[in-house]
Parts: structure tokens; C-alpha cells; sequence
């Protein structure tokens, strides 16, 4: 059992990966036993050092295979959730998507757009071996309408061949290769290539044999019974087909084995072989039967469920958020401030930064509102914000706090943090005062500018609020648009002008 499949390295848990490498190796009590102590604490629980989709679809793989249909509704159900909450143009996406792709195969439609999708972010993350593995996965699906559902339209047999022969030029060795060079052969000896064909399923046989994979020799052997048929020679095809089922079998894929039983009872039929026709379907029917009909149509209900709750969550979610913003300027309302504002001062003392907080007034507010009207006053308002948002960082938080009235927290990250807070506060005055109001507001005799109190801590968000009151009401009364400091650790305020 060699070790060799690039898409298990360095992406699930070696235990999962072990328990992959046995299935496909045909050591089916050795692999249930490897798969029940991988779940033994909880089928869910997966370190933080793996991606999360990743490694719950692979389970859920890997229990449909062995026939544990509820505990891969859950585990793919749980998979689509995370991918559902957070959507990631990255490798472990495209993969987490893929696959599930694959175990919705069946339901044509929903399977074809996340293996499309995949191989879009697939392209995007710009990993060979990603690639490689979304687009045969893609491939097969594709290959999988023609063979399973008769598509009598040849676009689907090129388009597999397309992806096949892509991921073919991105690999160069392992049980990617070998499984993308016999599903190729496969839809090729639909398109009537029977010698190359033959060359690729060789190459891959011989290296599945070589490296005791199995279900790479099911595939391989399956293909290979293909071309014999079409050649005309019927019983090597059969005895290869029987080969190739006996493989399928021993690894639990149930629509290979579906395919290849599908298959064995043609060559049968020609034959004469009623015998082994017979016994060919019934595999077949066996295998096609409830448990996949069962994890099919149970997993698609389970995603649309599971879609519909991230919905309704998402809905709660904006709706909080909503009731936490200014629906004028789109900033964190007074709600919001008190929602957010003493987490962010507990993280900056716990991380040994100061937090400021400053308080900011609309100088000159009430005679615009008296002379342009209340609409131009929401203008000033709106204008004022995007200014506050251009001056401060993503991570500080601003505030519209009630009428002209701003605050913002401002979380000192680096440098002098006894400077930061007086620093942005001049930023914004000067930001304000050299702000084109003319051309928002037309010809007005005295234009806003802003009055800011600023005040440093730790403290709490009330001792700050206060202390930075205190400084507002000195920058009003000495004359507007300016910048007053009142930091604790100084005796007397500080002015900036």
C-alpha cells in the first residue's frame, strides 16, 4: 500500500488519510477498525491546524463508502454549513467543494455547479495538484452522464476528456495520474480512440498493481474490459470486467461498481452468458439500491435544510447588525458603541496598548440646518463620517453618537501610543477645515468645522467618555475647531491648534 496520493498530503489528519489508503487498498476490516477509532471522540471534531470542510467531507466520503449513510449526512451537512458561513477562494475550498460534489453526483444539476465552481477557485489558487484533482473530479461526473444516463450528446464526452487530459498535463505521478489516465481511456473508447486508449489504461494499470491500489486497478480493469468488448474479444473483456467488479467491490464505491456490473452483464449478454448476465445485474440493482437512493435524496435535504438555516441565521445576524448602525452615515450607532467599545478597551489593556478615545463636535451645526435645511445638514453629517473613515484605521471604531456628535476609539498598535489619539484627532480637524464644503454645500458664510476631545487610557468606556467631555467642552469654549487632550496621566490639559 503505497502512500502516494498528493491530495491526502498535508490535508486531513494522517489517521484519516491511513483509513483512505486501506479502503482503497481493498483492507475493508482494517480500514473500519482504522475509521471507528478515527471518530472515536466525535465524527466532527477536527484539529485547528486542518481545514475544517476538508477534512468533515472526506469523512463523509468515507462513511458513504462503508455504507454508514447517517453519519455522512451529518458530517456533509456539516461541511457545507462551514463553506456555506464563509466562502473562501482558496485550495482547501475547492476541495471541500469537489468532493462534495462527488457525493451529490446523481443530482445532476447541484453536483455539475459545485464541481464547476471547484475547479474555478481550484484555477484561482494556482496549486497544480488542486487543480488536477477538481477537474477529475469534474470529468467523472461528466464521463458518469454519458455512461449511467445515455447523453447521446458527444460535447459531454469531449468536455470529460478536456478535463481529464488537463489534469493528466499537471501531474506526473501517484494515484492521481493512474485514476485520471484510466477515467480518460474511458471516455475515450466512447469517442472510438481505442489504441490510445489502450496505451493509457496499460500505463495505469501497471502502476495500480505496482503500488497495490486497488480501486486505481478497478478503474483500470474496468476500462481495460471496455476495449477488449470493442475489439470483439469477449471473454478477456469479461474476465477483466469480472476482475475490475470483484475490485470495485472489495473498495466500496458504489457507482463503480454500478458502472462496471452495468457493463459485465453487456459483455455477458453477447456472449450468450445468461448465467452470468443475471448475476451481473442483480450486483448492479444491489448496489444502485437503497442506501444510495438513501444518502443521495437524504443529502440534498439535508443541504437545503442546512441552507435554509445559515439564511435565517444570516437574516437574525444583519438584523442585529442593522440595529447597531446609523442608518444616516452607516457607523456604529450609540447602541453599537456600547456594544462594541469596552471589548476592544479590554483587548488593548490585556495587550498592554492604550486606547483613546476621542469626542468629536460639528462646529457651526445649527446654522446650517437654519439656513440650507435639514437635508444639508445630513449631508454635512454623511460628509463628515466618510472623512472619520478615511483618517482612521479598519480596526478603530467610529461612532455616530447622537445629532453632530462622533465618537471614535481609536486602538493603539504600535509606536507612541501617548501621541496616536492627539495625532488623529489633528488629522481630522485639519482633514474638516480643508474640506471643499463650498462644493457640497454651495456658497455659506461660515463652513463646519469640527471641536474634538480626546482622552487616553486604560479605563473604562464611562471614565473615558467623561474625561473626553471634559476636553470637548474646553475646545467649544475656546474657540472651536480644535483639539483639546485630557490624558489622566497629565496634570493639565493639552491644546492643539
Amino acid at each position: 500500500m503505497e502512500q502516494d496520493d498528493p491530495m491526502l498530503l498535508g490535508r486531513i489528519p494522517e489517521q484519516d488519510r491511513h483509513v483512505r489508503l486501506l479502503l482503497d487498498s481493498g483492507l475493508i476490516e482494517q480500514c473500519e477498525a482504522a475509521f471507528d477509532d478515527s471518530i472515536a471522540s466525535s465524527p466532527n471534531l477536527v484539529g485547528e491546524e486542518w481545514s475544517r470542510p476538508v477534512v468533515l467531507v472526506h469523512r463523509a466520503m468515507l462513511a458513504w463508502r462503508l455504507g454508514r449513510v447517517s453519519l455522512a449526512l451529518e458530517l456533509a451537512a456539516d461541511a457545507w454549513t462551514e463553506l456555506d458561513a464563509e466562502w473562501r477562494h482558496d485550495s482547501s475550498t475547492a476541495h471541500a467543494l469537489s468532493m462534495l460534489g462527488y457525493l451529490l453526483e446523481g443530482h445532476s444539476t447541484p453536483a455539475l455547479e459545485l464541481l464547476s465552481r471547484a475547479v474555478r477557485i481550484a484555477r484561482d489558487s494556482g496549486e497544480p495538484d488542486t487543480i488536477a484533482h477538481c477537474l477529475l473530479r469534474e470529468g467523472t461526473t461528466l464521463l458518469g452522464r454519458v455512461l449511467m444516463h445515455g447523453f447521446p450528446d458527444a460535447r459531454y464526452l469531449h468536455e470529460s476528456l478536456a478535463r481529464f487530459d488537463e489534469a493528466i498535463s499537471l501531474t506526473t505521478h501517484g494515484a492521481l495520474r493512474r485514476r485520471t489516465l484510466a477515467s480518460s481511456a474511458r471516455a475515450l473508447v466512447e469517442l472510438d480512440e481505442i489504441e490510445t486508449a489502450h496505451e493509457r489504461v496499460t500505463e495505469a494499470l501497471t502502476d495500480s498493481r505496482r503500488c497495490d491500489d486497488l480501486f486505481g486497478e478497478a478503474i483500470a480493469n474496468w476500462t481495460l474490459a471496455e476495449v477488449y468488448r470493442r475489439r470483439g474479444e469477449l471473454e478477456p473483456a469479461r474476465t477483466t470486467a469480472s476482475r475490475a467488479l470483484h475490485g470495485a467491490e472489495l473498495s466500496k464505491d458504489t457507482l463503480l461498481i454500478t458502472r462496471i456490473s452495468t457493463d459485465l452483464g453487456a459483455i455477458c449478454q453477447q456472449l450468450g452468458d445468461h448465467v452470468g448476465e443475471a448475476t451481473a445485474l442483480r450486483r448492479a440493482l444491489r448496489a444502485s439500491g437503497d442506501t444510495v437512493n438513501v444518502l443521495r435524496e437524504g443529502l440534498a435535504q439535508a443541504l437545503e435544510q442546512r441552507r435554509i438555516a445559515i439564511h435565517a441565521q444570516r437574516k437574525a445576524s444583519a438584523a442585529e447588525a442593522t440595529a447597531l448602525r446609523d442608518p444616516l452615515t452607516g457607523l456604529a450607532n450609540r447602541l453599537g458603541l456600547e456594544r462594541y467599545a469596552p471589548r476592544l478597551i479590554e483587548q488593548s489593556a490585556s495587550q498592554g496598548r492604550i486606547p483613546w478615545l476621542l469626542l468629536l463636535d460639528v462646529d457651526w451645526f445649527k446654522d446650517v440646518n437654519d439656513r440650507a435645511g435639514h437635508s444639508m445638514g445630513d449631508t454635512v453629517l454623511r460628509e463628515v463620517a466618510s472623512l472619520l473613515r478615511n483618517e482612521c484605521r479598519g480596526e478603530d471604531l467610529i461612532c455616530r453618537w447622537a445629532g453632530d456628535e462622533f465618537v471614535i476609539l481609536l486602538v493603539e498598535s504600535s509606536g507612541d501610543g501617548r501621541a496616536a489619539g492627539p495625532v488623529v484627532a489633528e488629522r481630522i480637524r485639519r482633514a474638516v477645515d480643508r474640506h471643499h464644503w463650498r462644493q457640497v454645500l454651495g456658497e455659506i458664510e461660515r463652513p463646519p468645522t469640527v471641536s474634538i476631545g480626546a482622552a487616553a487610557g486604560p479605563a473604562k468606556l464611562e471614565e473615558l467618555f467623561t474625561a473626553a467631555d471634559v476636553a470637548l467642552y474646553r475646545a467649544k469654549h475656546a474657540g472651536r475647531n480644535r483639539v483639546e487632550v485630557n490624558d489622566s496621566d497629565h496634570s493639565t490639559p493639552q491644546t492643539i491648534e
